[in-house]
């Protein structure tokens, strides 16, 4: 008897085997997007360090490019401190528009693109493959 087609998806989805190749940097993209979903972000200077000094934080990514040594050096100090994850991605841009503040228009080219040296994932939303091949990094340092 030929399955349903929810039923065939409900098959696909239950796969618990991991993505072949998934590098961290597209593990991180997945993860942050599904945290935004779920409103687990904090992003920006204020935000971050509100939740790293809280200990909201299960992780914190920041930006490579950053224009302020300052503000990196702090993010890195609250990090150190608390015992908090650090994971450094290169650009501000790409990491603005992995957690949504990035404009785009109708035909889906950028419109505004921002800029975020810093973001915090305080709510992972739901368990992934990619989340655990961040999981997997952090135990390996």
């Amino acid at each position: 008897m030929e399955k349903e087609p929810f039923e065939k998806m409900a098959d696909d989805m239950q796969t618990d085997a991991p993505k072949e190749g998934m590098s961290l940097m597209q593990a991180l993209k997945e993860v942050l997007r599904k945290a935004q979903i779920h409103d687990g972000l904090a992003r920006g200077l204020r935000e971050c360090v509100k939740a790293l000094d809280r200990r909201q934080a299960y992780f914190c990514v920041l930006a490579e490019d950053c224009d302020e040594a300052s503000y990196s050096q702090l993010i890195k100090a609250l990090c150190a401190q608390h015992s908090i994850d650090l994971i450094m991605v290169p650009h501000k841009a790409g990491l603005a528009e992995w957690v949504g503040i990035t404009k785009y228009d109708k035909d889906m080219n950028p419109k505004k693109a921002g800029k975020c040296s810093c973001c915090v994932v305080k709510d992972f939303g739901e368990e992934s493959d990619a989340l655990h091949v961040i999981l997997d990094h952090f135990k390996k340092q």
